[in-house]
């Protein structure tokens, strides 16, 4: 793998960022704010614990920080079945966002794989 110097730098930082605009222009207009604030809230979650923990400075601390963005890829995608329930999207675009959070959340679990094997510190648990 390539050095990274900053998170600018990580493709699932890009596409999470991409996420997050897709996010924010689809739900832009829904008046039920709980909701809307939540999934927002949600999907920045992913692209900024990625840059936070990059910035940390250790393999460990970025592997606990990349947990927490797969962990929110997950409430984004549950949130999506309630965006559909509650009629704020179609089937087809539900889909599509949560393939793009599915594509996201394995990537993010290849980098921790990638970081586990290769770090010399006490390695992270599943």
């Amino acid at each position: 793998m390539a050095q990274i110097n900053c998170f600018e730098d990580l493709s699932i930082w890009k596409d999470s960022r991409c996420l997050v605009g897709e996010i924010y222009s689809i739900f832009s207009s829904i008046n039920d704010f709980c909701f809307r604030d939540q999934i927002q809230r949600a999907t920045v979650s992913i692209m900024n614990n990625i840059a936070e923990g990059l910035e940390r400075g250790s393999d460990l601390d970025f592997c606990r920080f990349l947990y927490i963005a797969k962990s929110s890829c997950g409430e984004v995608r549950s949130m999506l079945y309630l965006a559909l329930d509650l009629h704020y999207l179609d089937e087809e675009k539900k889909l599509n966002l949560q393939n793009d959070c599915k594509k996201i959340s394995s990537s993010i679990q290849n980098l921790i794989s990638y970081l586990k094997q290769n770090t010399k510190t006490p390695k992270v648990k599943n």
